[in-house]
C-alpha cells in the first residue's frame, strides 16, 4: 500500500524537469582579429528594421490591398489622374525600393553582378590584349634575369616567375570583389541554415556563429596552402635567413605570388567592411581597426619593397592561430564538451605561432648581438636583418634594406605584436574564470539582441514568448494575472492539505 508520503515524493518525481547538463560555455568570447562582422551580419533588414523586428513583416499584402493599390496608382492623392512621366517615376522608385531590400536580404547578388559583368566582359575579347586580363590572371610573368629570385629551393626546379607591378592592383580588387561575394553566399546560403539545425535561434548568436564558421573555413583553406607555399621558399621552417638571403626578392612563383595577392584581397575585404561601420561597434573595435590598419601597411609595404618572404612567415603565424579562435568559438556557441580541453590548446597554438615565432622575427630586426645562456649550449643571434644578404639602399637595383626599412619593419610588428600581446591577456583571463571561477558574463556584450527574437533558418524572426505552466502569456502581464485559474485553485488546495 502506498502512503501519502511515497505519493508525494513520486509526484515530485514525475513533475521534475529532466536536469541540465552543466554549460560548458567559456563565459566570454575570446577577443582576436576574428572578429569582423559581415555585411548579411550588419545591415538592416529589408523592411527596416532591426534585430526586434519580425522580418516577415514585409510579406505581401492582402489581395483587396494589391488590387486597390493597383487601382490607385495612376492616381495621387487629391485624386487627379497622374501624367504617364509622373507613372513612369512611381513605377521607378518602386522599382528601385524592391532592389534595395532584394540586396539587404541577399546581400551576395550585387557582387555576383559585377563578377559576371566583369567576367562577360572579358570573354567578350578574351586574351592580354583585354585590360580585364590583368584582373583575373597574374601579371608580369617571365621577368628579366637580374629581377629572378635564385634562392628557390632544388626541389621546386626551374618555374616561372612573375614580377611586381600596378596591374597587381587589378588582380586584388577583383578578387576582393569575389571574396565578398564568396563570404556573404556561404553565409547566407549555408552558414546560417546548418546554425539553425545545430539549434542557433537567436539572432545576435547567429550571426557571431556565421562570422566564425566562414573564418575558420577560410583559414582552414589558406592556413594549408600557406605552409605549402612556404615549403616551396628558403623560409621553410620560418627560417629567419631566408627572408633576407638573395634579397631583393623581385620576382616570385605563381604560387607565392597568388597567395599573397590573395591574402591581401582577404584583409582588404575585411577592411571594407570593418571601416563601413555597420554595426555597433564592439568593446575591442579600437585594437580590431587597429590590428587591421597595422597588417595592411605590413602587406602594402612588403610588398612592394620585398619583404614578401618575412610576410608569409607573419601570414602563416596568424592564419594558423586564427583557424583554431575561430573553431574554438564555434565551440563555445555550440556549447560544446570539448570546450576546455580545445580552448587550451589553442592557447599554446596561439603562444607559439604569435608570440614564440613573431617574436623570433622581430630578433632578427634588431642590431646584431649574440646571446649565450649560461650552463648550455644554446646561443641566440640577433639582427640577421643586417648581417645576412646586403645591407644597404640603392634604389636603381630596388635594394630597400637598410636602417629605415629596418625601423620601420620593426616598429610596424612590433605594434602588431602588442595587439596580440593584449588579446592573449584577455585569453588567459578568461581562461582562469572558466578553471577556477566558473562561467561569468561575456564581457564582449555581443548577444545584446538575443533577447529580442529567434530566427528561422529562411532569416524570419519569431518572437519570443513566456510560457508558464506549459501555456503562452503576454510578457506585459504580471506574474499573477498570467497563471491560469484552475492552476490557482490546485495550490489552494495543496495549501489546506
Amino acid at each position: 500500500m502506498e502512503t501519502r508520503g511515497d505519493h508525494t515524493s513520486s509526484v515530485k518525481r514525475e513533475g521534475r524537469p529532466p536536469r541540465r547538463r552543466k554549460s560548458s560555455n567559456l563565459g566570454a568570447d575570446p577577443r582576436g582579429d576574428t572578429g569582423v562582422g559581415a555585411i548579411a551580419t550588419n545591415l538592416p533588414r529589408p523592411d527596416g528594421s532591426g534585430a526586434d523586428s519580425p522580418t516577415g513583416a514585409t510579406a505581401a499584402a492582402p489581395p483587396s490591398t494589391a488590387s486597390t493599390t493597383s487601382a490607385s496608382a495612376s492616381t495621387d492623392r487629391n485624386g487627379h489622374t497622374k501624367k504617364p512621366r509622373e507613372r513612369k517615376r512611381t513605377k521607378a522608385k518602386k522599382l528601385l525600393r524592391r532592389w534595395r531590400r532584394l540586396s539587404i536580404r541577399h546581400t551576395w547578388v550585387n557582387p555576383l553582378i559585377l563578377i559576371a559583368i566583369i567576367l562577360s566582359a572579358y570573354f567578350v575579347r578574351p586574351g592580354e590584349q583585354n585590360p580585364l586580363h590583368w584582373a583575373l590572371f597574374l601579371a608580369y610573368a617571365n621577368p628579366p634575369l637580374d629581377e629572378r629570385t635564385d634562392t628557390l629551393p632544388a626541389h621546386v626546379g626551374d618555374v616561372t616567375q612573375y614580377g611586381k607591378g600596378w596591374k597587381d592592383v587589378a588582380f586584388v580588387a577583383f578578387y576582393t570583389l569575389v571574396f565578398t561575394f564568396t563570404r556573404e553566399f556561404l553565409m547566407q546560403r549555408l552558414i546560417r541554415p546548418l546554425a539553425v539545425r545545430c539549434g542557433i535561434r537567436k539572432r545576435g548568436k547567429q550571426a557571431r556563429f556565421m562570422e566564425q564558421a566562414y573564418t575558420a573555413l577560410y583559414f582552414g583553406i589558406f592556413g594549408p596552402f600557406g605552409l605549402f607555399v612556404m615549403s616551396r621558399s628558403p623560409v621553410w621552417f620560418f627560417d629567419t635567413a631566408g627572408m633576407y638571403a638573395g634579397f631583393p626578392h623581385r620576382a616570385h612563383e605563381a604560387y607565392f605570388k597568388a597567395y599573397y595577392l590573395l591574402q591581401a584581397a582577404y584583409w582588404a575585404q575585411q577592411a571594407m567592411v570593418l571601416m563601413l561601420q555597420l554595426e555597433k561597434p564592439r568593446k575591442d573595435f579600437k585594437e580590431l581597426v587597429l590590428h587591421h590598419i597595422v597588417t595592411l601597411a605590413l602587406i602594402g609595404l612588403s610588398y612592394r619593397f620585398h619583404f614578401t618572404y618575412m610576410g608569409v612567415a607573419v601570414y602563416i603565424t596568424h592564419d594558423i592561430s586564427d583557424f583554431f579562435l575561430a573553431t574554438s568559438k564555434l565551440l563555445v556557441y555550440l556549447d560544446s564538451i570539448f570546450v576546455g580541453p580545445y580552448y587550451m590548446f589553442f592557447m599554446v597554438v596561439w603562444g607559439y605561432l604569435r608570440h614564440y615565432i613573431n617574436l623570433c622575427i622581430l630578433a632578427s630586426l634588431l642590431p646584431p648581438f649574440t646571446l649565450r645562456i649560461p650552463g648550455t649550449t644554446i646561443v641566440l643571434e640577433a639582427g640577421r636583418f643586417a648581417t645576412v644578404g646586403n645591407y644597404t639602399l640603392d634604389f636603381s637595383r630596388q635594394q630597400y634594406k637598410c636602417w629605415i626599412s629596418q625601423i620601420i619593419t620593426f616598429f610596424l610588428i612590433a605594434a602588431l605584436q602588442l595587439i596580440n600581446i593584449f588579446w592573449y591577456f584577455l585569453m588567459w583571463r578568461i581562461l582562469f574564470r572558466y578553471l577556477f571561477k566558473g562561467v561569468q558574463k561575456d564581457e564582449r556584450s555581443e548577444d545584446e539582441e538575443e533577447e529580442e527574437g529567434t530566427e528561422t533558418a529562411n532569416g524570419d524572426m519569431v518572437k519570443p514568448k513566456i510560457a508558464v505552466n506549459g501555456q503562452p502569456i503576454s510578457s506585459t502581464m504580471s506574474s499573477v494575472e498570467s497563471r491560469p485559474n484552475g492552476d490557482l485553485h490546485k495550490r489552494k488546495g495543496a495549501g489546506k492539505r
